[in-house]
């Protein structure tokens, strides 16, 4: 009897020990950006152009353009940037679809596409971003748009991109040779930054300070942001400084509406936090909000969900549909959501830093 007691401990302990092999071999699941994959449906929309030339110097500088079916303008502007970490997606991928949603609400909401790693490295992706802009400036009687009230908005690759083109309006060096439509501003009003990458070079100390044990390494040179860089970051800190929004804060930028999972394990939501902080120093609390959604993933529903959207679009129109001078202040608050993610990692989470 007792020999047997003892073959059904073994056999526990080895069962055990698969599962915990199992776990520890099995990838992490990611989850799809806002919206998802899918094409996003804009069969209802009646006044768009697509595949519209912002630039000429490569097939990827392309936007497409959306208008609201009622009213003659001029539209305040939602410009979409998509995430694929800097190597992937596409201006028409199911990340638009929470931009979309701002149609409804009056926007105008023009999606870019810019050049990807494979065909060229830092800093043509913000060339491009800011060389969309210009155009749109340029063009902004042609499609009706308002050229006094743009906001940048996108989720990882693009959320840092947007929030690049907030802090570095009218920073020359980083608009790229020859740059089209030069006698227009690339200032924007606004910016939406959901869980983008800020400070590159910081992320993987941030995995440590988390205690998270299976984020996504940064510092690599196979990393996303090291193949963006043209070499591991690690080894050229300069550059990665001029890659940094926080970098070019002044204390004329836009108003920041920042969100990040607690549950992230591509980017550690501290990268929000110290760009949050930074922000509030130099442009005050009035302008810069912070929400941490508790429980979310990288891109998971939480944030593509109806009363956070809702909420997003609510945070514009008080900068882009009233004089931003006498806009309400967004508040600073901590989201309460029921902790509910579509990433599977094996995790010890830390509660964030309450923002008062």
């Amino acid at each position: 009897m007792m020999q047997v007691k003892k073959l059904f401990i073994v056999i526990g302990l080895l069962i055990s020990l698969l599962v915990a092999l199992q776990e520890m071999t099995t990838p992490i699941t990611h989850a799809q950006p806002p919206g998802g994959q899918s094409t996003p449906d804009t069969s209802g929309i009646t006044q768009k152009w697509l595949d519209v030339p912002y630039n000429t110097a490569s097939s990827a500088q392309k936007l497409d353009i959306y208008l609201p079916n009622e009213g003659t303008g001029p539209f305040p502007v939602i410009v979409s940037i998509h995430g694929g970490a800097f190597k992937s997606g596409d201006k028409n991928s199911g990340e638009l679809t929470p931009m979309l949603s701002g149609i409804a609400r009056g926007y105008a909401v023009v999606s870019i596409n810019y050049r990807l790693t494979g065909e060229a490295i830092w800093p043509a992706q913000i060339n491009d971003v800011k060389a969309a802009i210009r155009f749109i400036k340029a063009h902004a009687s042609t499609y009706k748009l308002n050229p006094n009230k743009i906001a940048t908005w996108g989720g990882s690759a693009g959320g840092h991109l947007a929030a690049m083109a907030g802090t570095s309006g009218g920073v020359t060096a980083l608009a790229g040779s020859n740059p089209t439509n030069a006698d227009q501003s690339d200032t924007v009003q606004a910016v939406v930054d959901w869980f983008g990458p800020i400070n590159f070079i910081t992320m993987d100390e941030q995995w440590i300070t988390l205690g998270v044990t299976n984020g996504q390494q940064h510092n690599p040179a196979t990393s996303p942001e090291s193949i963006l860089m043209g070499a591991a970051i690690t080894t050229v800190p300069d550059k990665v400084k001029e890659a940094n929004p926080e970098t070019y804060i002044t204390a004329d930028d836009p108003p920041f509406f920042i969100q990040h999972g607690t549950a992230d394990v591509l980017i550690p939501y501290l990268q929000s936090q110290d760009f949050y902080n930074k922000l509030n120093v130099v442009i005050g609390t009035d302008k810069v909000s912070l929400e941490f959604l508790q429980g979310a993933g990288h891109g998971t529903s939480e944030f593509s969900a109806t009363a956070n959207v809702s909420k997003t679009l609510d945070f514009l129109d008080k900068y882009l549909k009233a004089d931003s001078a006498t806009a309400t202040p967004t508040p600073t608050v901590v989201s309460t959501a029921t902790p509910t993610s579509t990433v599977t990692f094996s995790v010890k989470i830390y509660l964030p830093i309450i923002i008062k």
